[in-house]
């Protein structure tokens, strides 16, 4: 590659900040400032900075493995494939085709999530494909689709942050998730405007707010529901706005009065001076927002939850009009592309449904397929991973790891153990990879050309920077040559714009349309806005905010969605008198399979801990830095306490980056919400005692 500066995008979160890259001398890549995008201009995370230090050949893949004598070992690339298709052509004889399974990820290219959705249906003919975005997103997605009749994270640019008069936050610590975003809520401020953060931990997020309110983990739905009876009570209630663009609010109405003030207090622990004070914050101007992230996403009541805050909003005329609205903060790199394009159990490109007859036909015609020879909707990601070895005998992952990252982990990590085969596409030897029978090693961000969609709805041009190392293949080729070994010689091009130009086919008169953008306007625009369906910039520029006219529904109006308060799936008890919830920190990313392998981010989050209020460690005997078990009713996981006033007495933290016997997610509570099929990974009833070493 010439030795010059490669405008891309960070492989890691949502934002997809622009950086350069840059090959150095040594073989190094330098990472320099791209102060052109908009999202991040040039600002970048500690994990943004050193992302090539994961290029390296001393922590990445470098061969194929496969397991000869329980022990993975190098081979040949026809050696590592035959071993695949060989696999996945036995279970498909003895088990049928749905005994193959296909797990996908959040951080894979628009190009890829693409091709694994087709060659699971296609090739295989599986149904039981998912990926792990379904931990992330879902119940925001849900929600989302209930009221709007469309998905996409923000329905307006980060840049309109800093021009609405107040944000309500619920549920994000994007000051070390995603730092750069952090600036915008900074100008909010600056420019008058009023954030308001609600967690139960006063993270660093939460030191920037000028509200800060602290509920009970897994009590967000009774406090969206307070606020919105305190908006019907103080006549708040945008008249206008429900009768002209809304539907169902006479249902959501009598729903929030239910919820009175010193009710939902006794529930949440946040004081009816603090609900009035939110309602006040929130009415008072012109134009107002509510973001939401895991914290109340990640329930088994999350897309109820979701549906109350868009409630909040469409009662007080909050959506739709210009600096309001809701919104999700997705987390994944491509959390939205990745969920748009079919590696989702029951989506077809475009963010067509599976079982839509039409949206099956117009998918099998760009595939050259009969539409009858596609599965129908899948199983979710938990309940996928949870038939590892009884109904799904062998499974094909690409970017995930869910040993560490999967609710109940632990007996996650039993079924994986327990098929029949595995085969695993990755960068680094994760936890989850050192199960496989075969191992291929794939490019990485900057040794590959494919498209993300941030979590604006911006798809974006990433661009090799860089030659990857022999050795080395791409993901697009690795499904190319599976298809040809299992019988399907076309369809699976190795080249991401040509995957691209069939994607674009694939979504046209979607919800999710692509089909207006193209390579060429994706280097020349900085990105384009979804939905796009036509290449004539004058035409269509791309739609960077929804809504403003109508919404995606068939009259044009936004739907109240009826909720009420119940509890979480598993209230303390004597037993299990605690609440855990859990999360990430700065310097690490989701599993940290790549992160932990950075000298730099380790030095600065070098493994678990647990965050408990010091009258909870002054019960237990316990000091900082004393090892404690964290135990409930799936496992138990050992960390050093980290005491502070930051977190409710009746709640501990523990972030989720970490395997061996930190590992929070032996701790966390499969229950899954009844539409989003999302796990409730941010509360479960635990127990802490102290720990002899």
């Amino acid at each position: 590659m010439p030795n010059s500066a490669t405008p891309t995008h960070c492989p890691y979160c949502a934002l997809q900040c622009g950086m350069n890259l840059t090959p150095a001398p040594d073989g190094t890549v330098e990472v320099s400032e791209r102060a052109d995008f908009p999202v991040n201009r040039g600002a970048l995370c500690g994990k943004g900075r050193t992302a090539p230090a994961v290029l390296s050949s001393r922590v990445r893949l470098t061969s194929p493995l496969v397991r000869s004598g329980g022990t993975l070992v190098p081979a040949t690339w026809d050696e590592a494939l035959d071993r695949i298709a060989e696999g996945l052509s036995r279970t498909r004889s003895e088990h049928g085709p749905d005994a193959c399974g296909v797990f996908g990820g959040g951080g894979l290219t628009n190009e890829k999530a693409y091709t694994l959705g087709k060659f699971a249906r296609v090739v295989l003919g599986t149904s039981q494909i998912d990926y792990n975005g379904r931990f992330c997103m879902s119940s925001a997605a849900a929600g989302g689709m209930k009221a709007f009749g469309l998905d996409r994270g923000l329905p307006f640019p980060l840049e309109d942050i800093p021009k609405s008069g107040c944000v309500i936050l619920v549920g994000s610590n994007l000051a070390e998730t995603m730092p750069p975003s952090l600036r915008f809520f900074t100008e909010l401020r600056e420019n008058g405007g009023t954030l308001i953060v609600i967690d139960p931990r006063r993270t660093k997020t939460a030191e920037q707010a000028d509200l800060h309110l602290m509920p009970r983990p897994g009590t967000d739905l009774a406090l969206a529901l307070g606020l919105l009876h305190l908006v019907v009570a103080e006549g708040l209630v945008d008249e206008e706005y429900v009768r002209e663009r809304t539907a169902g609010w006479e249902d959501a109405r009598a729903a929030a009065m239910a919820h009175w003030p010193e009710y939902v207090e006794r529930i949440t622990g946040v004081s009816v001076p603090q609900l009035r004070e939110t309602v006040r914050l929130f009415c008072e101007p012109e134009s107002a927002m509510v973001l939401t992230a895991r914290g109340p996403e990640q329930q088994s009541k999350g897309t109820d939850t979701v549906s109350a805050w868009i409630n909040l909003c469409l009662a007080t005329g909050r959506a739709g009009r210009p600096f309001s609205g809701y919104g999700c903060l997705t987390g994944q790199g491509n959390g939205q592309g990745g969920r748009e394009h079919g590696q989702k159990a029951d989506q077809l490109p475009g963010y067509r449904k599976l079982d839509d007859p039409a949206a099956r036909a117009h998918v099998a015609e760009v595939w050259g397929v009969d539409p009858d020879s596609l599965p129908g909707p899948g199983r979710s990601a938990y309940e996928l991973l949870d038939a590892l070895g009884t109904d799904i005998r062998s499974l094909l992952l690409m970017g995930s790891n869910p040993v560490v990252s999967a609710p109940h982990a632990a007996h996650v990590e039993e079924r994986i153990k327990s098929l029949d085969f595995l085969a695993v596409c990755d960068v680094v030897l994760s936890e989850t990879a050192a199960l496989a029978d075969v191992v291929l090693p794939v490019t990485q961000w900057a040794e590959e050309t494919g498209t993300t969609t941030n979590l604006e709805g911006r798809v974006l041009l990433r661009r090799q920077a860089i030659t990857p190392p022999d050795g080395i293949r791409s993901d697009l080729e690795v499904m190319h040559e599976l298809a040809d070994r299992l019988g399907v010689e076309k369809g699976f091009p190795t080249d991401a714009e040509e995957v691209f130009e069939e994607l674009r086919r694939a979504s046209a008169g979607g919800p999710a349309d692509y089909s207006g953008i193209t390579y060429r306007r994706l280097a020349e625009e900085n990105g384009v806005f979804w939905p796009c369906p036509t290449e004539d910039t004058v035409v269509h520029p791309g739609t960077p905010r929804l809504f403003l006219d109508r919404f995606a529904t068939p009259d044009g109006r936004a739907r109240f969605v009826p909720v009420s308060h119940r509890a979480i799936a598993e209230e303390p008890d004597e037993e299990y008198p605690v609440l855990l919830t859990t999360g990430r920190v700065v310097a690490q990313y989701q599993s940290g399979a790549q992160t932990r392998r950075v000298d730099e981010l380790n030095a600065a989050a070098p493994g678990p801990f647990v965050e408990l209020h010091p009258r909870l460690a002054e019960r237990l005997g316990a000091a900082e830095g004393d090892p404690v078990a964290v135990v409930s009713r799936r496992g138990r996981a050992v960390a050093p306490a980290r005491i502070t006033l930051g977190i409710r007495p009746d709640t501990v933290f523990m972030p989720f980056h970490w395997y061996g016997e930190g590992r929070a997610n032996t701790l966390t509570n499969p229950a899954l919400d009844p539409t989003s099929r999302m796990p409730e990974f941010k509360a479960c009833a635990v127990r802490v005692e102290t720990v002899e070493r």
